[in-house]
């Protein structure tokens, strides 16, 4: 298994580099194909462990809610696609509640509106700060910020993993994941900071349309790790609500798509929140 992960890791990490230097509009289509990837497994999830919800309302929403945004931002800008992505999340509760009402029964119609609408933020919601840290920038877009943001998350998972496998002696959460460590915790924010440092040594502070100091460097060097460990454990707790081990079986030694970018699902609104606050945008 490490061997897959290495190989796999090795390919993904080419595929972003390769991403750089794609025309916008082609990078920006990969963020709804993902979310589409990700709300797929997870109403199969759901659906495998007989809860009710209604998957190709949640799908639906969730890609339509990225898709929205992104192109209303890039027609009309910022506070157009603001305006957008919440009269679609408005639309999305509507239309699921719709489903509920009028479409075929559900034995339980709270609960599966629940749930669909659960999928919607988690698959579509959260991921559409892709979105935003991808299009609202007037200089140009936020490809090499999503490639900073990604680098050192993924990073920091395999600091984990290395140092939990060799290292690990006390568990981080055993309720929610037996394998993970504290020591592999603390070997995986060290590896993310030193990422962000390097990365911030390399590009001069200049991380696409954004500058940041050394010590900018340093909290999210920090943060983004500590957020993507979490993001990490909280797939594993629906995981092990539901009594699977992995989302699907898509990549060898990863499990599926939503084992793959669980530590990311989190790291996207952080950084744009750290953002704002660092850059006053």
């Amino acid at each position: 298994m490490i061997r897959y992960r290495l190989i796999n890791g090795s390919v993904m990490i080419a595929t972003l580099i390769g991403a750089l230097y794609l025309p916008s509009l082609v990078v920006f289509a990969i963020i709804p194909l993902l979310a589409a990837l990700m709300s797929v497994e997870f109403f199969r999830l759901l659906r495998g462990a007989d809860l009710p919800c209604y998957p190709r309302s949640g799908i639906v929403g969730a890609v339509g809610l990225i898709t929205l945004t992104g192109v209303v931002a890039a027609l009309g800008g910022e506070v157009a696609a603001y305006r957008a992505e919440a009269l679609g999340l408005a639309l999305i509760v509507l239309a699921v509640w719709l489903r509920a009402g009028f479409g075929p029964e559900e034995k339980a119609p709270l609960t599966a509106v629940a749930l669909t609408l659960l999928g919607v933020l988690y698959c579509g919601w959260l991921f559409n700060f892709y979105t935003k840290l991808f299009w609202f920038w007037p200089e140009g877009d936020g490809r090499w910020l999503l490639f900073y943001m990604i680098l050192i998350v993924k990073v920091t998972d395999m600091g984990a993993f290395f140092t939990g496998c060799n290292l690990g002696r006390h568990k981080l959460c055993p309720r929610i994941s037996p394998a993970k460590t504290r020591e592999g915790c603390v070997g995986g924010v060290l590896a993310g900071l030193t990422t962000s440092l390097l990365f911030w040594w390399w590009r001069g502070g200049e991380i696409g349309p954004v500058s940041l100091t050394i010590a900018n460097a340093i909290i999210l060097g920090m943060v983004l790790p500590v957020v993507g460990i979490l993001g990490d454990l909280i797939e594993s707790l629906l995981k092990r609500a539901i009594a699977v081990k992995d989302s699907g079986g898509w990549v060898k030694g990863m499990g599926g798509i939503l084992d793959i970018l669980d530590s990311l699902m989190f790291a996207g609104p952080v950084l744009y929140g750290c953002l704002w606050w660092m850059t006053g945008r």
